[in-house]
């Protein structure tokens, strides 16, 4: 029996296939564009398509669907709503009702977006969303669309998700940038008014199969227990590399013109998750220190 893992050629979704084929697991990946490096069974298609989705569990025989595919250009969603509501919103429940027919698990994600940000502690899993954004909105719709057809489905709530690639092992997203800038002697200008608790992505993927394993269902925050801004989460990274901390400058938000608002702390509180695994949620330094193979590149 396979699992079936679509949006196995985002960075999330390759973790997710490495970490399920560690443990020994059959997998079919779906990509949406460039296929991953695996040497599994992977085809090219879109989650909307439901009837292909549906050829896929019966082709393969699979026992658990995770989805990882999802349309995340925050910016990109505010001029393209209707993609947004079709990738994060719609289709996610299509997968789950596929789900409840076949009676196999389904992981999906959301994010910290469907928060508004206006709050000075952490969320826990029963606070009221508020989007302020499509791509807030469209994940909302979606983590709604799956509850209404599949009351057994895990939904896992990420915030700021970065780490390095389960098919190359390259470092990707946020840490390669500032890592790749400061080793070329650059500036890196920061955010310090923005807060959040990242979500590094071999830690999302281990948490996973420790739920499914448990049988777990119901909503969880899945992040670091360290609350940063990019700023502070950019001088770790320079710690780590051993880089000159005079390149990073500080900044607003409000510096950079994007047609998303984006929220002001959308910290989780990852006390569930821990409670129900029995094992806290890594810190900041120690998610960093799970990535040094990949930050070797830039260590001066």
């Amino acid at each position: 029996m396979y699992a079936f893992v679509t949006g196995a050629n985002g960075l999330l979704g390759s973790v997710v296939v490495q970490a399920l084929r560690g443990q020994g697991r059959e997998v079919v990946g779906g990509y949406h564009s460039a296929a991953p490096a695996f040497d599994c069974p992977l085809h090219q298609v879109d989650i909307t398509d439901t009837e292909r989705v549906v050829e896929l569990l019966d082709e393969y025989d699979v026992d658990v669907v995770i989805n990882c595919a999802a349309y995340t250009d925050v910016d990109g969603c505010e001029s393209n709503p209707e993609v947004a509501t079709a990738v994060n919103g719609t289709a996610p429940g299509d997968l789950a009702a596929v789900c409840d027919d076949h009676e196999i698990p389904f992981v999906h994600y959301s994010t910290d977006y469907v928060f508004d940000g206006e709050t000075d502690t952490f969320y826990e899993e029963a606070d009221e969303p508020a989007p302020i954004q499509e791509y807030g909105r469209s994940k909302l719709a979606g983590e709604h669309a799956v509850r209404e057809v599949n009351a057994d489905a895990l939904i896992l709530r990420l915030s700021f998700v970065y780490g390095a690639r389960g098919d190359t092992g390259d470092l990707v997203g946020f840490p390669q940038w500032v890592a790749s800038t400061l080793a070329a002697g650059d500036t890196v200008p920061l955010f310090t008014d923005q807060t959040m608790t990242p979500s590094r992505a071999g830690n999302v993927a281990a948490t996973t199969l420790e739920l499914l394993n448990a049988g777990v269902s119901g909503t969880y925050h899945v992040a670091s227990q360290s609350a940063v801004t990019p700023y502070d989460f950019g001088e770790e990274i320079c710690e780590v590399i051993g880089g000159d901390a005079t390149l990073i400058e500080s900044s607003v938000m409000a510096d950079l013109d994007r047609p998303a608002a984006r929220p002001r702390r959308s910290c989780f509180d990852v006390s569930n998750v821990e409670g129900e695994l029995g094992r806290s949620q890594p810190t900041l330094e120690a998610d960093l220190a799970a990535l040094e193979a990949a930050f070797s590149d830039y260590s001066s």
